[in-house]
């Protein structure tokens, strides 16, 4: 049996007519980047949140570094984040100048652990920025970070990159910051057919200068009141999403459904893995995981994922090395053993297939062989 990580033809056939005929409206038009299309889009992103100002940019990764830019964050700065996310969270704020300070992460959830966030407070009370990531689909603990963002008067940048759609007791993923990005990547919830990704933020002044900024800095044609950049989204990628919007509740509660029949098949077996932890369950809230991604905790990691492989299972390793002991930030002096808890996640998680058109029987495969494994 042969049971992929992601099949995103599964999605794509059921909507394959529609997502055409849309595309090609917006080639008929010639309105190839922004236009009624990503206006709609904005819209439509800013309703399903619940924050007031949407900006669509032509990816996740350019989405953070236009905030970043409008907010005046540079050289000198410091931004609080996580050394356990993509690559992309503290790139963007080392491309405006700024610096990293990494915090280590919760060992349950993979998100910021806000204890070491109090404690990295109290070393840098000067930040500009906090910026947790809602990891793998599931926010951050935001009560407890907002808290001592409060204390310190810093603002709470949400990178949601992987959880549009997923909720927190507060609300909803994106409008629980000052401002958030969300990323369309083709293998996330709500995917484009190419790089895409959206700004959320909550103040219209700074919204105005998000809009200009991914426009070189131009509110009038040809003046340019700052230096931006070239951020636009393309027309046809926003015609995508908003074919693929209505859609996405759906898809996350089956990402959820295959999440709980995973949970189920695992309990027949007694397995030295850790499963991944919903802790917001008892919150009575709706999608409060929607599973971007599955992710196990499992000893003797790179030899099951051999064994899955060999067996025709895909899986990946999200992340393989944390973000402070990559090359490009040995200029900020980490060691091994700077943030434990991230480099351990680093060693032991693996990523199963996760998503909706998934069946029992691939599920069961796919269990059966870990079982084997570790038999």
């Amino acid at each position: 049996m042969q049971v992929p990580l992601l099949d995103l033809k599964l999605q794509y056939a059921p909507l394959k007519a529609q997502l055409l005929a849309e595309i090609e409206a917006v080639a008929d038009s010639q309105a190839l980047l922004l236009g009624p299309q990503t206006e709609k889009l904005e819209q439509a992103v800013a309703r399903y949140c619940g924050a007031p100002h949407a900006i669509g940019v032509s990816s996740g990764t350019d989405a953070q570094l236009v905030l970043l830019m409008a907010l005046g964050i540079g050289p000198g700065d410091k931004v609080i984040t996580t050394p356990y996310t993509f690559f992309a969270t503290a790139a963007g704020v080392a491309r405006v100048g700024a610096t990293p300070v990494f915090v280590d992460i919760d060992p349950v959830t993979f998100n910021l652990s806000v204890p070491a966030l109090e404690a990295a407070l109290a070393r840098s009370p000067e930040a500009k920025a906090i910026v947790p990531v809602h990891l793998y689909g599931q926010c951050a603990d935001i009560a407890g970070i907002k808290a001592l963002a409060g204390k310190y008067g810093i603002p709470v940048l949400e990178d949601a990159a992987q959880a549009l759609g997923a909720r927190h007791p507060l609300g909803a993923a994106g409008a629980l910051g000052a401002a958030a990005w969300f990323s369309f990547y083709p293998t996330k919830n709500l995917g484009a057919f190419g790089d895409a990704g959206m700004v959320i933020c909550q103040d219209e002044t700074l919204a105005a200068k998000i809009r200009a900024l991914r426009n070189h800095g131009m509110e009038t044609r040809y003046y340019h009141q700052w230096i931006g950049g070239n951020f636009r989204i393309d027309a046809i990628q926003s015609a995508v999403l908003n074919v693929k919007l209505p859609y996405l509740d759906l898809w996350s509660e089956g990402r959820r459904a295959r999440a709980a029949f995973y949970r189920q098949t695992f309990a027949k077996h007694a397995l030295p893995i850790t499963l991944p932890a919903e802790v917001y369950a008892g919150s009575g809230i709706p999608r409060h995981h929607i599973y971007n991604q599955f992710i196990i905790r499992a000893p003797r990691r790179d030899e099951l994922r051999a064994h899955l492989t060999k067996a025709g299972i895909g899986t990946e390793i999200y992340y393989p090395l944390p973000l402070h002991l990559q090359e490009c930030f040995a200029h900020l002096g980490h060691r091994a053993g700077a943030f434990p808890e991230a480099e351990d996640a680093a060693k032991e998680t693996l990523a199963l297939p996760i998503f909706p058109e998934l069946t029992d029987d691939q599920q069961e495969y796919v269990v059966g062989q870990i079982a084997a494994f570790y038999r």
